[in-house]
């Protein structure tokens, strides 16, 4: 059995365990050993909880290990995840038993895909990609790597997500746009334009702000 490590120890760490143990493979291909956090003390007020095992630069890796993200940030959550794959570590796939995923899609390693995400047909999803509730992916889209796919977004047929996208709650990305490498789409915006790498839209329809 492997021994999930979870990177971060706030409060997205502690939804990340919750979530884990939601998920078919919990108890049976895995369990939960503890958090990697700079902060040792992160768990003092949540005794009910596994422990910090240590910082990520720290800890040294033990057969049987395997790890999943909560940071976040992307910057500092690429950072970390590479610090541990330097390392020799892996990576789980955490998807949720409600989500409903064609069975040709392909999916990276260290990704989440959370209670009822529905995924279509001839879809990819990158490394490390983070799929929140009720996220609808339509056929034969495109999600790349370190992608954050918030609740309830629709990304309708043919959309192509770049690397490092945040495309935030509620938000609907029409046939066929694309999503630049670095860019991120607002709350609630409706997308049919292309958005360049690093463009920030927002509204209905989606227009640059930045």
């Amino acid at each position: 059995m492997k021994h999930l490590i979870i990177l971060g120890a706030g409060g997205m760490g502690r939804q990340v365990l919750s979530f884990a143990k939601s998920c078919n493979g919990y108890g049976k291909e895995y369990d939960i050993k503890g958090f990697l956090d700079d902060n040792i003390d992160a768990m003092k007020d949540f005794p009910d909880y596994p422990p910090v095992l240590g910082t990520v630069d720290g800890y040294q890796i033990v057969e049987d290990d395997v790890f999943f993200n909560s940071i976040g940030d992307i910057k500092s959550k690429k950072i970390c995840i590479q610090k541990i794959l330097d390392k020799g570590g892996d990576f789980l796939t955490l998807i949720h038993p409600t989500a409903q995923v064609s069975p040709d899609t392909k999916i990276g390693k260290g990704c989440m895909l959370s209670s009822y995400v529905g995924v279509g047909v001839e879809t990819t999803i990158g490394d490390f990609c983070l799929i929140q509730s009720k996220a609808t992916i339509g056929h034969d889209v495109i999600v790349g790597d370190f992608a954050r796919i918030d609740c309830n977004v629709v990304l309708i047929a043919g959309v192509k997500v770049g690397k490092d996208v945040c495309v935030h709650t509620s938000s609907v990305v029409n046939h066929d746009v694309k999503l630049g490498d670095g860019s991120t789409v607002g709350a609630m915006s409706f997308v049919i334009k292309n958005v360049k790498p690093g463009q920030t839209v927002f509204g209905n329809p989606a227009k640059v702000i930045f």
